[in-house]
């Protein structure tokens, strides 16, 4: 069951409270309305996105080519495109709990918030170059009919050797051109932990890592097997005061979103009365 705060303080001693072992690794998430949002990706949250994902993804290819020229893989690309509020397959989370807090309070100051506590074993952490990351991730390139005709039930060798999941394998041979026929099955249809490159100063402020959803993939709010979840909520009277409080952290807009025009209503804010 949730377990309630009134200050920043409450929100540490939470933490310092959780059991765990030496190889779990604890991230966070804040959802400023503990009703509305669910442990899913923006990709989910509507069929037209799910049925467009290929689309979404050329499409914003084609208008910014030179904002991706750095990136050399499809799955550092769908960070790009999460930063610039793209629906993807990626949600984020990170390994700061007081950075989940303030988004937590940020928004609806009328509305119930809560910080997801999330924990995972240190091995089932992934890279921003795994083999299993880069076989999710290029599931953002093949059409709905492809993933629709990707059939599960057939054992790994004609797995691989399906028309679908030949041409998932061609998408990621053009970043590990040594990539051979073994994808896993189960790989596809999992959520995975991945860490990525500290590639822009957003993912660096927020101490920033992701849940990478595979095909139909669905996190029960209760968590399952490999990420285990508890939950802070924050009752909406108390979000004001929690904001003032990570100010005084210098946990702010200006830091979390550190862009010169947030810098700047941050500081004009502070002076206008």
């Amino acid at each position: 069951m949730s377990k309630g705060i009134t200050s920043t303080e409450g929100l540490i001693r939470k933490v310092f409270a959780i059991a765990h072992q030496d190889d779990d690794v604890v991230f966070y998430r804040g959802h400023s309305n503990r009703e509305k949002y669910k442990l899913e990706p923006s990709l989910y949250r509507k069929q037209n996105f799910i049925n467009s994902e290929h689309l979404l993804f050329r499409e914003l290819l084609i208008a910014n080519p030179s904002e991706f020229t750095g990136d050399s893989s499809t799955f550092e690309k769908l960070v790009r495109m999460q930063h610039y509020s793209m629906p993807t397959r990626l949600l984020d989370i990170t390994s700061n709990p007081l950075m989940a807090l303030y988004f937590a309070c940020k928004s609806t100051p009328d509305k119930t918030g809560e910080v997801v506590i999330l924990k995972i074993k240190r091995h089932e952490i992934k890279f921003f170059d795994s083999d299993t990351a880069s076989c999710i991730a290029n599931l953002a390139r093949l059409p709905k009919q492809d993933k629709d005709d990707i059939d599960f039930k057939l054992d790994k060798e004609p797995f691989n050797e399906s028309l679908p999941v030949t041409r998932l394998l061609h998408f990621v041979r053009e970043e590990k051109p040594f990539f051979i026929n073994k994808i896993d099955p189960a790989d596809l249809s999992k959520i995975i932990c991945v860490k990525g490159k500290m590639a822009n100063n957003r993912i660096i402020s927020q101490s920033g890592a992701f849940l990478l959803f595979g095909l139909n993939a669905i996190l029960p709010e209760e968590g399952n097997a490999q990420i285990l979840i508890d939950r802070v909520t924050i009752k909406a009277s108390e979000k004001k005061k929690i904001l003032q409080e990570l100010d005084s952290l210098n946990i702010n807009e200006s830091t979390v979103f550190p862009y010169i025009e947030n810098s700047a209503k941050y500081i004009a804010k502070k002076y206008e009365t």
